[in-house]
């Protein structure tokens, strides 16, 4: 939790982030990850200061747990003074106790946004899906909280003015609204209209221009002029018999025909797994883990 400090910015996490979408696709199934397209919806997990703490905080766990699907989960929740934002013990279940920093017991508007990254760490525990390492596995908790509906809440609560500073999470903002922005262009969903932060709406932006080149990348039709002559160089430089390796620039990579026809690899712009296709033309693409259909000319 940056409390009053600097705020990291960009894009630093970009790769464990596609990572973390790919493998919730592979663990969840397109059809799970389909049952989440509606958010966490603001009514629901609204809290005011004229809420009692430790009812209002076990109402909006209790939303999430509800959410997430997770019926048979009881949360517990407590504050004491930490230094993370909230900390959750991971046990067999079904009740597992959520400690949230002593400072949500006056900002309680984001008791929410901390829940929504501690209950889904129960989530994925359940489902036994985790990265090696802590920094690789919150990114996961924060990118799975964001894309099956409830991360809107952790850029919701990223604020910063000359004199303070806050934000939750292990994302940069723009990470946030990066991952908002693939669940919106999945789900046709605009999260910006529940922002309450100036802040998140900027974050947002950032993400969805990121979030939409994804999809202009050769070799999609969609690609801009100048990626096109960039595979158009490398695709003949591929196909020269006598010009040794195939081309390896961008985000695609071309395989040497041998006996076969040549090939190319490119990530799939929704899910981040790698579709393999015949270079020959204009072909339509089906990814086989989220079911995008592609328009490429190879």
């Amino acid at each position: 939790m940056a409390n009053g400090g600097p705020v990291e910015h960009g894009f630093p996490h970009l790769e464990t982030v596609r990572a973390a979408v790919t493998a919730l696709y592979r663990r969840l199934s397109y059809d799970t990850v389909r049952t989440f397209s509606a958010s966490v919806a603001p009514a629901d997990v609204a809290f005011c200061d004229t809420d009692d703490l430790y009812l209002g905080a076990q109402r909006v766990a209790h939303e999430l747990v509800r959410h997430y699907r997770l019926p048979d989960a009881r949360m517990i929740v407590s504050f004491r003074e930490m230094t993370h934002a909230a900390s959750v013990e991971l046990a067999a279940g079904p009740e597992y106790f959520i400690e949230l920093n002593d400072r949500f017991r006056t900002h309680r508007r984001d008791i929410g946004a901390a829940l929504a990254h501690e209950v889904m760490h129960v989530y994925l525990h359940r489902l036994d899906l985790s990265f090696p390492g802590t920094r690789d596995n919150e990114i996961l908790t924060d990118t799975a909280a964001a894309y099956l509906g409830a991360g809107w809440l952790l850029l919701d609560a990223f604020r910063q003015d000359a004199a303070s500073s806050q934000k939750l999470g292990y994302l940069t903002p723009e990470e946030f609204g990066y991952v908002l922005a693939k669940r919106a262009l999945v789900f046709g969903e605009d999260p910006s209209v529940w922002f309450t932060s100036p802040q998140a709406y900027t974050a947002y932006g950032e993400g969805l221009a990121r979030a939409r080149r994804d999809g202009q990348q050769p070799p999609l039709t969609a690609a801009g002029w100048a990626g096109r002559r960039r595979y158009a160089r490398d695709r003949r430089h591929a196909q020269d018999p006598d010009g040794g390796a195939p081309a390896q620039d961008g985000p695609y990579a071309f395989t040497a025909g041998g006996s076969g026809p040549l090939r190319v690899s490119f990530p799939c712009p929704t899910c981040h797994q790698r579709i393999r296709v015949p270079v020959r033309g204009r072909v339509r693409a089906r990814c086989g883990l989220c079911r995008t259909v592609l328009e490429c000319d190879t």
